[in-house]
């Protein structure tokens, strides 16, 4: 079997940036009880006037990807795409870029795992290079988050804590030994769907009794989270991931140069490395930033933490992601 590498990484965020003071013209808050609570200072939110969705900021990102791996859009041979907010109920944005790029018909697969929406892309995009049913495949997280938020104090606890954004890899074939992504691991728990979670619109309730109510007090077409209750799950699932990569790998904790988890939350964050014993130059967090991009925010803090050069040839990466479903898993790479 062939191994699958990371040559050309990319990301791209809207312009506009949005501050935890600039929140308080729609919601009763404070740069204080944001910061406290999660962490982030600001994230980036479309302007629609940029004409920014979630499939254009892929296409932006995978431009970016696309070029540092010395490709062009004709060398890729299939599209991996990870968002919850495409720009359609239906299709997905994989076929999007395929247009967007002006690529052939090379096929376009959507991946709807939410946090971990990213991990769950890689993972598969690897298992189409190992069996060698293809040679090089962009690998995309992507998200447009503002377009859906309550923005009032009703909805604060979930609305200051998502940004949009996007990010992209190209995973190339290998016959490096030891290099590349060495393995994935991929979990999910569906009893707690509905503690994180968005019901509507759905099929259970269809767009025809959605217009025959047009309830404004009808609050499931908004993110619903239980903060505690995910939270205690995120760090006991964020912990597991990992041990299981390396040790599935005969790794140590000790042997992880960088870890890029997903940015949920920077206290989460923080109580793995403390929990892993990892230095700071170990960890790369960028939710201060950007926010939780979902299934964006691992891959655009790959590749933040790659163009700072902190990730360097042979050091062993770790992706980590918990999310939505629940659903949770780990990418272990040999860089």
């Amino acid at each position: 079997m062939y191994n699958s590498k990371i040559i050309g990484l990319g990301y791209y965020v809207p312009d506009n940036v949005v501050t935890n003071n600039d929140l308080k013209q729609w919601m009763e808050t404070s740069d204080e009880w944001i910061q406290e609570r999660t962490g982030i200072k600001e994230r980036r939110w479309i302007d629609p006037k940029t004409g920014d969705t979630t499939a254009v900021m892929g296409a932006k990102a995978s431009k970016i990807a696309i070029e540092r791996a010395g490709l062009t859009k004709d060398d890729i041979d299939f599209i991996v795409f990870a968002t919850l907010s495409p720009d359609m109920y239906f299709p997905g944005g994989g076929v999007q870029i395929q247009d967007l790029l002006e690529m052939p018909t090379i096929g376009a697969l959507d991946v709807r795992n939410q946090c971990s929406g990213f991990i769950y892309a890689m993972s598969v995009a690897d298992q189409f290079i190992k069996t060698g049913m293809y040679k090089n495949i962009l690998v995309i997280g992507a998200e447009n988050h503002s377009g859906g938020l309550e923005r009032s104090t009703r909805g604060r606890n979930v609305s200051v804590i998502f940004g949009d954004g996007a990010g992209a890899a190209i995973l190339s074939r290998s016959e490096e030994k030891g290099k590349g992504i060495l393995s994935s691991h991929l979990h999910s728990e569906g009893k707690h769907a509905k503690e994180l979670v968005l019901e509507g619109p759905s099929t259970h309730r269809w767009v025809p009794e959605i217009m025959a109510e047009n309830n404004p007090d009808d609050v499931s077409y908004y993110p619903y989270m239980n903060g505690q209750f995910v939270f205690k799950h995120a760090i006991t699932r964020f912990s597991e991931a990992i041990v299981e990569g390396l040790e599935a790998n005969g790794l140590d904790k000790e042997d992880i140069d960088m870890l890029i988890p997903h940015q949920a939350n920077l206290r989460i964050a923080q109580f793995i490395q403390r929990k892993f014993r990892l230095e700071d130059d170990k960890v790369y967090n960028n939710i201060m930033k950007y926010g939780n991009t979902t299934a964006a925010s691992v891959i655009i803090a790959l590749t933040e933490a790659w163009e700072l050069g902190k990730i360097k040839d042979n050091d062993l990466v770790v992706l980590a992601a918990f999310g939505s479903g629940f659903t949770w898993g780990s990418v272990i790479i040999r860089w």
